[in-house]
């Protein structure tokens, strides 16, 4: 089955299984969809991105740009050039998404938030504005994707994310270790099976009782979807939303074992 059949398919699995609010039987699970995912209101922070985006858009600008994620066997790619707005429009997290970052973090008040996966920083934007008591730690692997998404931080005013820029598997044992505890983590890289449990894992080390992981394109393939039925299983994991695009992973023992796949 090709990639593009895989994801019509999962798809349309989805939107048979999905159920609203109102089919939630965990007194958390009802509170977080129905005040943070079904949360219809526009943030005024929401316009700063906004703008942000619509700059990036026009940018013909070039980026030398190196890709070390899925679909390369794990090997460096030589580089090759691509506009800013060509980044833009083929790696950016979409505004629906990007908002659910910005409520999560805004509702759940994580201090510590690692994210795999900077690009152009539009989705590290939406979690250090929505907290900007919060220190956010952000990799990228291509050195001159990271320079823009530096230049963008300082468009928006952010001072709360610390970069870090190379392989994500060199780099995250070390800034796992580095890190006293998690309370959130967003995996939007390597998009391959092993590497996404691999980070899991990792991230599993400095998880917590409230921690909240999030997984970027859990149907995207048959190996992502693989890894997020894996994630789903494992037994430190009590709670999962499956929002189709988003996987979210909690780790409360005071629930139960559930997992929901939610209408978004």
């Amino acid at each position: 089955m090709g990639k593009i059949t895989f994801q019509f398919n999962s798809y349309l699995n989805y939107k048979r299984k999905g159920i609203n609010v109102h089919h939630l039987h965990s007194p958390f699970a009802f509170d977080l969809v129905r005040k943070v995912v079904n949360d219809r209101r526009r943030y005024p922070d929401y316009q700063r991105i906004d703008l942000l985006r619509k700059q990036l858009r026009k940018d013909l600008t070039e980026v030398e740009v190196t890709d070390l994620g899925a679909g390369i066997g794990g090997q460096d790619n030589a580089p090759s050039h691509k506009s800013v707005a060509a980044l833009y429009k083929n790696n950016s997290i979409r505004p629906k998404y990007g908002e659910l970052l910005y409520r999560l973090v805004k509702y759940l008040q994580p201090g510590s938030i690692l994210e795999l996966g900077t690009s152009l920083g539009i989705s590290t934007a939406y979690m250090a504005i929505a907290n900007p008591g919060a220190s956010v730690i952000t990799v990228e692997g291509c050195e001159g994707i990271a320079q823009k998404a530096k230049e963008n931080f300082a468009r928006l005013g952010i001072y709360n994310v610390r970069q870090e820029i190379g392989n994500f598997d060199r780099l995250l044992e070390t800034i796992i270790d580095r890190v006293p505890k998690l309370d959130m983590a967003f995996i939007d890289g390597n998009h391959r099976k092993d590497p996404t449990i691999r980070y899991f894992e990792s991230c599993l080390l400095k998880s917590h009782n409230d921690t909240v992981l999030i997984f970027d394109d859990i149907h995207w393939s048959k190996e992502m979807n693989e890894a997020w039925n894996a994630i789903c299983s494992h037994k430190s994991v009590t709670l999962t939303l499956d929002l189709f695009q988003f996987g979210l992973v909690f780790f409360k023992k005071e629930l139960s074992k559930q997992d929901f796949i939610i209408s978004y």
